[in-house]
């Protein structure tokens, strides 16, 4: 394989081939902590960015030498790191390009290609590095020249185990009770009980029990808990809100631009702006405009064309759980109608449309089904109650174009919806005002 047989050479070689107007062929030695932004010219590089660039060419470095050396310890610690920085970038500065990424490549790429299966994606492989080595190699954001004959052929279905996706949040709140935890061991250390420490009185030679004033004082106080909890009675369950489409968060978003998806030929990723608040929970902030975005899989390529999903509105569920789609995770779902099929049929065949919202109604403004308004959006829908699951079959679309729900396709709801409404169909409208729609699906599903 020519681009890994020697790293520095080959990764030279590979910089001159794939980016004459940046790296002159004439040069006999190339400064890589500065090529990024001549390479990458159309990105802004912060000194932030600089400093990881640097950073992650020092351990590429390092790693090239303990594979020289043979020094298993050194490289399974290195591509550990590697694996698990990766496992929530696309790129080692999270989206942006840089040369480390390219040094990287010509570093593992070799080593990758003699992986076996289970190496590159069982239990306890590098799942994100094989990603990321394919993505290098093939993806638009790289452009590297490499002809195919020298790519490491890598079977994008063969994941031989699908390791569990590491939720910030729930990492953020294992770290706080660990430290609480350590701050509350640190506390009972030094609690003083009978002018000792509790070490003290477990340490004691003289006596083993402790002193009546201790038990009388543990005493009295369990018995005024226990008395206080006898008094307060139990505050009766507030009654259960009726089930209600309207706890799905569907909200108008704005497309700013959308990609196809560097791993699947089915998905497009969207960087959408849903009006959310800067720093909430699944949101990055974008770049190009500033805005507080969310990161979209879709699977419509091949269904809708790029272009068509580039600058425009569009309806999104924005309470789904956060989906891990081949490498990228993927924040929302972008609402489309599509034709009824019987039971069976290809329900992804086509045609499909994009539920358009009023032209005027701004992104992250709320958008309900009328009728159906008066539960508020849960912050993050439960897959176990399956809501999504049981209110979706009632989206539909009507002979005037109109996105709406149809109560009487939710058994457990149709006498409410009737209630509620006056009527078995609400239709699909912003809190500004008018109605969401389609370009020309009747009666489709909408989902």
């Amino acid at each position: 394989m020519a681009t890994a047989s020697a790293p520095e050479s080959s990764l030279l070689s590979l910089l001159y081939r794939s980016y004459p107007a940046a790296i002159s062929p004439d040069a006999t030695e190339l400064d890589l902590a500065q090529a990024t932004p001549k390479i990458f010219a159309h990105y802004t590089y912060t000194d932030e960015d600089a400093a990881s660039v640097k950073q992650w060419l020092a351990t590429i470095g390092a790693l090239t030498a303990a594979y020289a050396k043979n020094d298993t310890q050194v490289i399974e610690t290195i591509l550990k790191e590697l694996n698990a920085h990766l496992e929530t970038r696309t790129t080692l500065l999270g989206a942006k390009p840089s040369v480390a990424d390219i040094a990287g490549y010509a570093v593992l790429a070799p080593v990758v290609e003699k992986w076996t299966a289970e190496e590159r994606t069982g239990e306890k492989g590098y799942h994100y590095i094989v990603r990321h080595v394919d993505f290098v190699q093939n993806g638009s954001l790289f452009a590297l020249r490499i002809p195919d004959e020298e790519k490491v052929a890598i079977d994008l279905d063969d994941i031989r185990f699908f390791p569990k996706a590491v939720d910030p949040k729930e990492e953020k709140e294992r770290k706080k009770k660990e430290k609480a935890e350590a701050q509350l061991a640190a506390q009972e250390k030094t609690t003083v009980v009978a002018g000792r420490t509790k070490e003290a009185v477990h340490q004691a030679p003289e006596s083993t029990e402790a002193s009546p004033a201790v038990s009388n004082r543990d005493k009295e106080k369990k018995e005024k808990k226990e008395k206080k909890k006898e008094k307060q009675p139990k505050a009766p369950a507030p009654p259960a809100a009726p089930p209600s489409p309207s706890l799905i968060d569907l909200r108008v978003g704005h497309i700013l631009r959308a990609i196809n998806h560097p791993n699947a030929d089915s998905l497009y990723v969207s960087t959408i702006d849903c009006g959310d608040a800067p720093g909430s929970d699944n949101t990055s902030v974008d770049e190009a405009t500033g805005k507080t975005v969310r990161t979209v899989c879709s699977g419509l390529n091949g269904l809708v064309p790029l272009e068509e999903m580039q600058g425009r509105k569009v309806v999104v569920v924005c309470n789904l759980k956060p989906v891990t789609m081949r490498g990228i995770k993927s924040a929302a779902m972008v609402l489309a109608a599509s034709p009824k099929v019987a039971e069976g049929e290809d329900s992804h065949a086509g045609p499909v449309e994009l539920v358009n919202p009023p032209a005027d109604a701004p992104a992250g403004e709320r958008v309900f089904f009328e009728g159906w308004s008066t539960s508020e959006p849960e912050k993050q829908l439960n897959p176990k109650k399956k809501i999504w699951e049981t209110f979706q079959p009632g989206f539909t679309t009507t002979d005037n174009l109109e996105v709406g729900f149809d109560s009487t396709q939710v058994p457990s709801i149709q006498s409410a919806g009737t209630a509620a409404t006056g009527s078995t169909l609400g239709k699909l409208v912003a809190k500004s005002g008018g109605v969401c729609t389609v370009k020309s699906l009747k009666g489709a599903t909408v989902r």
